[in-house]
């Protein structure tokens, strides 16, 4: 085994009386001695009671447990943060990058303080699980990643419902143009009792993403929260933990580049969360891998189709994908365009672990050569208003705005851009800049609620672009273009365009452009004025914006 137990740094007396505390504090907690000759397992749990993705994950920790314990390992359950996206009022201060660097800094202190032999870690939610891979990348020990599986469908007047298609009518009904109670019994019904929301948001993305690099067990990442498949695989996760402590198979061995780029390939063929952006890159980084993940995701977007219409942008949920034969399918279908020597927590390939994944449904999930569409799920837009590049989730664009021309309205907060957009101040056609929202600017505010409210107003929804330096949710539709970077808080060309100055963009050509001179922006460059505000924000807050990297390389610590 590549790492030693604790009984083994006992018995040689490495850390001499430390050992010997460490030893007296788990005899006072009533363990024996023989307990404490088995390898240390930490079991890495998120789970709340506030989380509705994470309620349930004390049941699968159990299991996981039991695992362990069965199979000759010491489980020992630790906690960290878990913020669920929709919980928080999308105050975005906590949420995203900052809770995900926080959740890999509490692993690592945990953890590595302890001297665990191996973890598994359990989480669902948008920041939590990048959080753990981050962790898993950071401190090379042997891992399994469980996700904790989709919400299931809310019933709604008879029919099983998406929770994306009530959040639609939220716009509509502060127009006054959806019957209330309709609408009350939508918002009342439309979610679940625990689990990822039921459709292609950062959750169920990155819980994808974790089995496509060959963290989890086969299909994890499109199990039913509810089912008895979680359970079991929750309860082999911990048998198999003990498999890679004994193999001595760790993190970095499955986590390797190509991995990754199979995470990114994946990401393009369900048309995943934009904010996966973020989270691979740093994954990688956490991992050693210094290298231009933008320009690979940009690569997989022409190289990838898109094989399973998900909602929001298609017709199909996460339920519907875990019926035509999950994750182990799509993979099986996505051989040709992966790595498929990559080793898995599985102690075998990817190919061997999905090779004879049977495929029940072959419009869920579709074929290389009869692919839902050419277009990628997410692209990489460069020009002059995004040097670094912007990322659009491409499968969630109208036809109509693929090529967009329109007149910039700008806003340097989420809060001034709602005001407007609510007194009726943003018109057809308009391109509507929401700046200073970057992750030094405000920690990556996202503008998911301007675009859920824009969506409830047909006429500006399929007329107007979006335009911002901060996040979109995973359940971003319509010409929405985020992580503009550099960000407007650098000064970058987002903090110089006006009002009224021309926009361009073509989805084809990934190309984004303000119609001003080179010797314009320049100009005005020699005026910009911007101090983060941080007598606004607490202490942690502002290390994180101090500190925190640039977005192309997913936000980590430059530290």
């Amino acid at each position: 085994m590549g790492k030693k137990t604790y009984a083994d740094m006992r018995s040689n007396w490495e850390f001499g009386e430390a050992a010997e505390c460490r030893r007296g504090l788990m005899l006072g907690m009533g363990y024996s001695e023989e307990e404490l000759h088995r390898p240390l397992i930490a079991v890495v749990n998120s789970w709340n009671e506030y989380n509705p993705g994470h309620v349930h994950l004390d049941q699968l920790a159990a299991r996981v447990k039991q695992g362990i314990r069965e199979a000759g390992g010491l489980p020992l359950e630790v906690m960290t943060t878990a913020i669920c996206d929709g919980m928080v009022l999308k105050d975005p201060k906590y949420i995203e990058i900052p809770s995900r660097n926080s959740i890999a800094d509490q692993v690592e202190i945990t953890v590595e303080g302890n001297f665990f032999d191996g973890m598994v870690m359990l989480s669902t939610c948008d920041s939590i699980v990048p959080g753990h891979l981050m962790a898993a990348a950071r401190l090379d020990i042997p891992t399994i990643i469980v996700t904790g599986g989709y919400m299931p469908h809310g019933q709604v007047r008879g029919q099983e419902v998406l929770h994306i298609r009530a959040q639609d009518k939220v716009g509509t009904m502060a127009e006054g143009k959806i019957d209330p109670e309709l609408y009350e019994d939508l918002i009342s019904h439309s979610w679940s009792i625990c689990g990822a929301c039921t459709s292609m948001t950062t959750a169920n993305s990155m819980c994808m993403a974790a089995e496509a690099m060959g963290m989890t067990l086969p299909n994890n990442s499109t199990m039913s929260a509810v089912s008895s498949s979680i359970r079991l695989l929750a309860y082999q996760a911990g048998k198999q933990i003990m498999k890679l402590v004994e193999d001595g198979i760790t993190a970095r061995q499955i986590m390797t580049v190509d991995a990754i780029k199979n995470a990114i390939a994946l990401d393009m063929a369900v048309a995943a969360s934009s904010n996966l952006i973020l989270h691979l890159p740093a994954i990688a980084h956490e991992a050693g891998y210094d290298l231009p993940w933008w320009k690979y995701f940009d690569e997989a977007s022409n190289a990838v189709p898109l094989l399973s219409d998900l909602a929001p942008g298609g017709e199909y949920s996460v339920k519907d994908f875990d019926l035509a034969g999950g994750m182990s399918a799509m993979l099986r279908q996505l051989l040709p365009k992966l790595n498929s020597e990559v080793l898995t927590v599985t102690g075998k390939t990817l190919r061997e672990n999905v090779e004879n994944a049977p495929r029940y449904n072959d419009d869920v999930i579709r074929s290389l050569d009869n692919p839902v569409s050419s277009e990628p799920g997410i692209g990489v837009l460069y020009g002059n208003l995004a040097p670094e590049g912007a990322i659009l989730k491409i499968a969630a664009v109208p036809a109509c705005l693929m090529t967009y021309k329109g007149s910039a309205r700008c806003f340097d907060s989420l809060h001034a851009g709602l005001d407007a957009l609510r007194a009726g101040e943003i018109k057809p056609g308009d391109a509507i800049v929401l700046r200073y929202m970057g992750l030094k600017g405000r920690f990556g505010t996202t503008a998911f609620t301007f675009q859920e409210e824009l969506k409830g107003l047909p006429e500006l929804y399929n007329s107007c672009a979006i335009i911002t330096d901060g996040r979109f949710s995973g359940g971003t539709s319509g010409l929405s273009v985020g992580y503009v970077s550099p960000e407007a808080a650098l000064g970058s060309p987002l903090a110089l365009i006006q009002d009224g100055d021309q926009v361009e963009i073509n989805v084809r050509e990934r190309k984004i452009n303000m119609l001003v001179t080179d010797e314009e922006i320049a100009e005005r460059a020699k005026h910009f004025d911007w101090e983060f505000p941080g007598k606004e924000h607490h202490r942690y807050l502002r290390l994180f914006a101090k500190n925190v990297g640039s977005m192309a390389k997913g936000g980590i610590w430059e530290a």
